[in-house]
């Protein structure tokens, strides 16, 4: 008889929650997990992930005519934290909040090992879905940016750094507030069923090359990889990035996708980072 009680993990899935050879917080894993069992994936998600995609296409044909563009970056973080609070899941937004601070310690563990160290560091943490007012997914695009162009070429010579030689002055904990697990009915949107709807909201009050910039700062993911992995030593990083070659521009085909693999290429990276920060900790002691 059909049921719709919440579904066990498969085989496949007890396998992969065990599955060390790739690191990640278990916190993740069980986020993500919790969140592809939700009722709601299995019959919103379709039929949004149809229409919306339909729409995104049609948004960025119209967005690059040679019409007058336009943003409106105040509104869509205004609508975007609206149908976080109200709409998505509690765990589709704590993953959301863990991006910020996962790809935010990562710019800032660059900042920290490579020169000039004169560059600014990041300052996106945000611990609710208010924050994000604030330390919006405009700006978290843009300081990406920044921190690559800033920080220019790397000086390779003194790579691989022993663990006691790096720095972790600007590492910050994973600090989400208690208030993000609290649930409303209405939120039954998961992680990728949101991210249908945000980036039709993106691709519209985003000018053309704002959102192609953003669509394609994914690709980066290749190089921080290349660079962090030959500053510590370790060449398996770079198969953490499913994102690649910066300098071929994409549109917005499969970005779903692209989008969850950027998403688990910071997480694979953070996870791997902390067991590195742990290293030199422990060297620092001896």
């Amino acid at each position: 008889m059909f049921s719709f009680k919440r579904a066990v993990r498969s085989p496949f899935l007890e396998a992969v929650v065990v599955d060390d050879a790739i690191p990640i917080d278990p916190a993740a894993v069980d986020l993500w997990f919790t969140d592809l069992h939700r009722r709601a994936r299995w019959i919103i998600r379709p039929v949004l992930q149809f229409v919306f995609a339909i729409l995104l296409h049609i948004t960025w044909a119209l967005k690059r005519l040679p019409l007058p563009q336009f943003s409106a970056h105040k509104f869509l973080q205004k609508q975007i934290c609206f149908y976080c609070n109200y709409f998505v899941t509690p765990e589709a937004n704590e993953l959301i909040l863990r991006h910020f601070t996962t790809e935010s310690n990562i710019l800032n563990f660059m900042q920290e090992n490579m020169q000039p160290n004169d560059v600014t560091p990041l300052t996106l943490y945000p611990r609710t879905v208010d924050d994000m007012l604030r330390d919006t997914f405009v700006e978290h695009d843009q300081e990406l940016f920044r921190m690559i162009r800033d920080l220019g070429p790397a000086d390779r010579s003194s790579w691989p750094k022993a663990a006691k030689d790096l720095k972790w002055s600007l590492w910050r904990p994973m600090d989400i507030d208690e208030s993000v697990r609290k649930r409303r009915w209405t939120q039954v949107l998961d992680f990728e069923t949101a991210h249908a709807l945000f980036m039709c909201l993106f691709c519209f009050l985003l000018t053309a090359e704002e959102y192609r910039d953003s669509i394609n700062g994914f690709n980066l993911d290749q190089s921080i990889a290349i660079k962090i992995g030959e500053m510590i030593g370790d060449p398996t990083l770079v198969e953490y990035a499913y994102n690649k070659h910066p300098l071929y521009l994409v549109g917005p085909w499969n970005l779903g996708q692209r989008f969850l693999m950027h998403g688990f290429f910071t997480e694979y990276l953070h996870a791997r980072l902390e067991q590195e920060r742990a290293a030199s900790e422990g060297a620092s002691v001896k």
